[in-house]
């Protein structure tokens, strides 16, 4: 099956959007897929904002975008856009380092009013970036994501089964099963 970077562009550690994403990789490795995670977060600030190519944190995060078939991008959306974090990783990598992978956008808000930020604001980033393929992302309600004490997360049944959908979209784009599985959630 395919390798599968599966990135966070949250500030945040006790991000829902990292949550959802780490839940994900679960489904993609039902299926079949073996997936590293990455969170722009633990990358060092002064790197990002300094625009320090040659930081061995960058330089190991570039490496992990190199050797993937497939990048999951999650993002929070603040101000209609994705967050400035994930700009910072994203203007620190090659111009195309997405060149011949497959691209799942996904994102959370807290209004539909920012259920555009994908394909206006995210979507045209990662096609500059030479994506080969960018699946139907998906934006997901904060409301619908229920994180609980132990770590673990629930998503309100309509979220489940379209994030499962997705899901699995990008999963056959990858080459992976074509049966679907339940709903996450």
């Amino acid at each position: 099956m395919a390798a599968i970077l599966s990135v966070s562009g949250s500030p945040s550690a006790t991000s829902r959007t990292t949550r959802l994403l780490r839940h994900l990789d679960d489904r993609l490795r039902d299926h079949g897929h073996d997936v590293v995670s990455l969170e722009a977060r633990t990358l060092p600030a002064e790197a990002l904002l300094g625009a320090d190519f040659r930081h061995p944190a960058v330089v190991a995060a570039t490496a992990l975008f190199e050797r993937v078939d497939g990048v999951v991008i999650g993002t929070p959306v603040y101000k209609a856009a994705y967050s400035g974090l994930l700009k910072s990783l994203l203007d620190l990598l090659p111009q195309y380092a997405l060149a011949g992978k497959t691209v799942l956008p996904l994102a959370t808000g807290g209004s539909t009013a920012h259920v555009l930020a994908i394909d206006y604001a995210l979507r045209p980033v990662l096609s500059s970036m030479g994506a080969a393929h960018i699946v139907q992302g998906w934006f997901t309600l904060d409301k619908d994501i229920t994180a609980g004490d132990d770590g673990g997360l629930t998503v309100a049944p309509g979220a489940a089964r379209a994030l499962a959908q997705v899901t699995d979209q990008f999963s056959v784009a990858l080459g992976g099963r074509t049966t679907v599985l339940a709903p996450v959630g």
